[in-house]
């Protein structure tokens, strides 16, 4: 994935910019601290703070650690509880901290409905004639495959609906495509605001992680009737009247909290105005554009 570098004031206003550039949340994104600013007299600060981002890719699970899951799910554990837990001093871990200790789970293993992995009785390929296991991390798919996955989600989404439209995927360069639903009253797979585009958005992500053990190049967004563009319009005119009060009044304006590939769109319509600029403020959900004089 193509890294983006940016700057600020402090670190983390650097960091905020790329995550509004990359228009994804910080725990789905990889840092590279460039430079901060130093210290001078009388406590200010001399430079910038510069850093490097992508968007992380997607690693697949440690096969111990799937042994591990094995093993935790056969009956001679199930049937010993929380007592022979306790019995050999160890406790078991909340359901918390195992959630988030847990990574994505791959086609290559799955959980049944009664809690226990399976996996396939085919011996994993090999890449040299000793019969050396390859590694997940090599199984990566190109933007290609990636719009192929999501284009059949999308399509057997929109057939769960029972909708008369077409999906059709466009490449827009090396590193984005765009599958765009098109038909009559999509309204119900938009919702208020784009709510369910977001979420089905989301879901095609989900899609995706569980069906490549590698990485999946590029970025596949998914839109519905056009909503995107038209969003992407209403929201750049918006953005500008914003940006004439604010370079006349010489007073900043907080906007409303936005999802990150909108925040994006005020950061790249703002820095193509002279006497403005941007910077974010607040936590996801809430989080937000400010427009302020430069």
């Amino acid at each position: 994935m193509e890294w983006v570098e940016t700057t600020g004031k402090t670190l983390d206003e650097a960091k905020d910019a790329a995550l509004d550039q990359l228009g994804v949340a910080e725990e789905d994104t990889e840092f590279e601290v460039l430079g901060e600013p130093k210290a001078g007299l009388f406590g200010r600060t001399r430079g910038e703070a510069r850093v490097r981002a992508r968007i992380r890719p997607t690693q697949p699970r440690p096969k111990v650690e799937r042994r591990d899951r094995r093993r935790r799910g056969t009956k001679g554990e199930a049937d010993a509880g929380p007592a022979t837990e306790e019995a050999n001093g160890t406790a078991a871990p909340s359901a918390e901290a195992e959630q988030a200790s847990t990574p994505i789970i791959t086609t290559e293993e799955r959980p049944s409905r009664g809690g226990r992995s399976t996996r396939r009785d085919s011996p994993p390929p090999t890449d040299n004639q000793q019969g050396a296991p390859v590694s997940d991390t090599d199984q990566n798919v190109d933007l290609d495959a990636h719009i192929s996955i999501v284009t059949e989600f999308v399509t057997g989404l929109v057939a769960a609906f029972g909708y008369d439209a077409t999906v059709e995927p466009e490449k827009l360069d090396d590193e984005n495509a765009e599958i765009r639903v098109n038909g009559p009253d999509l309204g119900l797979l938009v919702g208020p605001k784009g709510a369910t585009l977001a979420a089905v958005q989301e879901l095609s992500r989900t899609v995706v992680h569980r069906q490549v053990p590698g990485t999946a190049e590029g970025r596949v967004r998914v839109d519905v009737a056009g909503y995107r563009q038209r969003r992407r319009e209403a929201l750049e005119h918006f953005v500008v009247q914003v940006a004439e009060q604010v370079r006349q009044s010489g007073v900043a304006k907080a906007l409303e909290p936005m999802s990150p590939p909108d925040r994006k769109v005020v950061h790249d319509t703002v820095n193509d105005i002279e006497g403005v600029g941007t910077l974010s403020e607040g936590e996801e959900p809430r989080r937000r554009v400010v427009v302020v004089p430069s």
